[in-house]
């Protein structure tokens, strides 16, 4: 059986509970249409490699040549990309297919996007438009990726589209798909070369593995991981991230919006703008085991409404938010992980808009935390009418010597809140409550 499928066998057998017999075992595998699931395990899978040099089955180091060949597994309903040992240069996203598992060579295959440009609109387009004018189109070519943006005066709307170009005359591009949005010049409206390195939208059973992505951030605009990121998935389920070194994005490292079951696995997220990690809005059961998350805004960034979910293992340093829990976030679980040097906050429970939108119920188990916050901050930080937060069996410390910190701080309006059977030392106090 394959090793995706192997990844959802137990949602589906785990339905057998429900039921008053359990069903008979499967023992003779065989492939039935439409079954994604149970598969015989081949001994050859179709394996489609990409690459600068001859032996690559696609020859080629650029955005163009990777989506040939994820394209081509995708036409037979899947298979292995295998990306070859070389540095490609993107200047749009790779989009990944369900079914399609993407793999490099580790630190010998770098995805690293090309450097932005940006310019204004000279003319007005409608929400019904399929095509844009730039006043300085000198900088973009056919096939790039683009991000236009403008501000609704008077609201200040702000309106994000992903698009890539696919024909044009002089300053006049046609769009992949149409605006479906105003893009007009008293909005202050701008195209950029801005996309993810590696997209997916509506996928399923993917896997990326063994790769590294940069975002260049220091030739980069930025473009914040509700859009974009090293990785950015939106509404996708089943997706596996392994032994991929995410750096330096004008934004976020890896970032998946209402996207379910993500596990991330022994990856690197570091030196981005934005976040190490972002499991997105209405994301459940994401797993994110023993990475490593350094020099970011915040590591781990629980979104809104992330539930059921297993932060383990994780190595935190260097962000100025090691891990940052709010918006409906519930029943998840941070154990096991180190989290040291934060600049504000080791662990911080948002304070969102009251109780009714705050994080609840969530453990905080055997973790360490070492020098996190500032002068007068906290390890763990926990606002607003954030309620029934454990904290048990970590270790918290701070060795930076006097300051007014403290190792956990209760706000005024959160409840039951539980500290019990943890090793808290260095600080001015151990526990506050305001």
């Amino acid at each position: 059986m394959n090793t995706l499928a192997l990844a959802v066998l137990p949602l589906v057998i785990g339905l057998s509970s429900v039921l008053a017999v359990d069903p008979p075992p499967i023992k003779q595998v065989r492939q039935t249409s439409g079954d994604t699931v149970v598969q015989p395990d081949w001994a050859e899978r179709l394996t489609i490699t990409v690459g600068p040099g001859e032996e690559a089955a696609i020859r080629g180091s650029t955005d163009k040549a990777l989506q040939a060949a994820v394209d081509y597994a995708a036409r037979f309903g899947g298979g292995t990309v295998r990306i070859l040992a070389g540095t490609y240069k993107l200047r749009n996203a790779v989009y990944l297919a369900s079914h399609v598992r993407l793999v490099g060579e580790g630190e010998k295959t770098v995805l690293i996007k090309e450097p932005s440009a940006t310019t204004t609109l000279a003319a007005d387009s409608d929400w019904f438009d399929q095509e844009i004018t730039l006043a300085d189109a000198s900088a973009f070519q056919l096939g790039d990726g683009v991000c236009l943006r403008a501000k609704e005066p008077g609201t200040g709307r702000l309106t994000v589209l992903k698009r890539t170009l696919v024909a044009r005359t002089g300053n006049r591009f046609k769009l992949d798909k149409a605006l479906r949005e105003n893009v007009w010049r008293i909005q202050g409206g701008t195209v950029s070369t801005l996309f993810p390195i590696l997209s997916g939208e509506f996928i399923e059973d993917v896997a990326i593995e063994d790769l590294v992505l940069d975002g260049n951030r220091e030739h980069n605009d930025e473009l914040d991981g509700n859009y974009a990121g090293c990785v950015f998935l939106q509404d996708c389920n089943r997706i596996t991230m392994r032994g991929v070194h995410a750096r330096n994005y004008h934004g976020d490292g890896l970032s998946w919006q209402i996207c379910h079951d993500v596990l991330v696995d022994h990856c690197i997220s570091e030196g981005h703008s934005g976040l190490g990690l972002h499991p997105g809005s209405g994301s459940q059961r994401p797993i994110m085991r023993d990475n490593v998350l350094r020099n970011n805004n915040i590591g781990l960034f629980f979104c809104w409404g992330v539930k059921h979910g297993l932060a383990e293992n994780n190595q935190i340093i260097g962000n100025k938010v090691g891990v940052s829990v709010g918006h409906h976030d519930t029943d998840n679980l941070i154990t096991n992980n180190t989290i040291t040097g934060s600049k504000e906050a080791g662990i911080l429970f948002r304070p969102e808009r009251g109780a009714d939108f705050a994080g609840h119920r969530n453990r905080v188990e055997t973790n360490t935390l070492r020098d996190n916050g500032g002068d007068t901050g906290a390890a763990i930080d926990i606002q607003g009418g954030t309620e029934s937060i454990h904290i048990t069996g970590n270790t918290i410390e701070d060795t930076r010597g006097t300051a007014k910190r403290s190792g956990v701080r209760e706000g005024a309006e959160t409840k039951d809140i539980v500290v019990q059977g943890n090793t808290i030392r260095g600080f001015a106090q151990e526990v506050e409550k305001r």
